[in-house]
């Protein structure tokens, strides 16, 4: 059984803000983590699929896990994502990330080029036989074209160096099955803001969010009444901000939450390429549900 979680409660799946020339606002950056952390947040994950880590050099990757670390400084745990489609890559970033202060890294599932159950055991097995801090598996199939199957779950989860999953199949089923078959061994965190209390209530620790980017102590406080057992309160919390996800989600994650940001006054800029400013009738929409939502008037 674990004894000790990298994090319960709502962690920010923190974006990464550009300038208007496409460079890394390092300032805009501090800003963020400063609101997240004074919002409640219980941890931030930097450099992941919200961070737009396939666009960020490996220089610039570092850098932004290096000033998410240093602003943070110790207040909350700080989750890198270091994975990739080539294991020795994955590797380097993570032991680069360690050295940087990292508490713990996000490791997706090798895109592309994919691979077979057998080929994920040994490339989740390959990356965690380095590591000095632990990691969390990430399973978002709808990105990668590769699901972790329950059983390769079970054959990772007695490594000592992995210690949580973040289950973004949206997959109830799916999940419920991993969780019979390791019980305590590893951490459950919700990757879909839309069912972060139905994980959450089956025994999940809480969530890697997108929501918390442009809500943070509403999502706080939703994860904090599931982990309490308090549910009917955090499914009404739930309930509450259905709507608002699905307009974060109605155009390719960051594209809306960023849209969500700068609404909010912070200066977080537009993707990078291939991603683009968000279409003006989705942005509007967004609007109004944060209006909806009590976030501006």
């Amino acid at each position: 059984m674990r004894t000790k979680s990298i994090f319960t409660g709502s962690c920010c799946a923190i974006v990464t803000p550009f300038d208007k020339n496409g460079k890394v606002n390092f300032d805009a950056l501090e800003k963020l983590v400063e609101f997240q952390i004074e919002g409640k947040t219980d941890a931030i994950c930097v450099c992941g699929t919200t961070g737009e880590a396939p666009t960020l050099a490996d220089d610039e990757h570092l850098k932004v896990i290096e000033c998410v670390v240093k602003k943070v400084n110790g207040r909350i745990p700080v989750i890198a994502g270091t994975g990739s489609n080539d294991t020795n890559h994955a590797i380097m970033m993570s032991k680069e990330a360690t050295a940087l202060g990292a508490d713990a890294l996000l490791l997706v599932t090798p895109y592309y080029n994919k691979t077979t159950q057998k080929g994920l055991i040994r490339h989740y097995t390959a990356i965690a036989d380095t590591l000095e801090i632990p990691a969390i598996l990430y399973n978002v199939p709808g990105r990668t074209s590769v699901n972790i199957a329950p059983s390769t779950l079970k054959a990772l989860c007695d490594h000592p160096n992995i210690a949580a999953i973040k289950e973004a199949s949206g997959n109830m089923a799916q999940v419920v099955e991993m969780m019979s078959l390791c019980g305590d061994k590893i951490d459950f965190y919700s990757g879909n803001d839309d069912i972060n209390v139905p994980i959450t209530a089956i025994g999940g620790k809480g969530a890697i969010s997108v929501l918390a980017n442009i809500a943070p102590t509403k999502t706080h406080q939703m994860l904090q009444l599931a982990l309490d057992g308090n549910i009917k309160e955090a499914t009404k919390l739930q309930f509450e901000a259905t709507e608002l996800i699905g307009a974060l989600f109605c155009e390719v994650n960051p594209i809306p939450v960023k849209e969500g940001l700068n609404i909010l006054g912070f200066d977080v800029g537009i993707g990078r390429l291939p991603l683009c400013e968000m279409d003006s009738s989705n942005a509007q929409k967004l609007r109004t549900c944060m209006q909806n939502y009590g976030l501006i008037k």
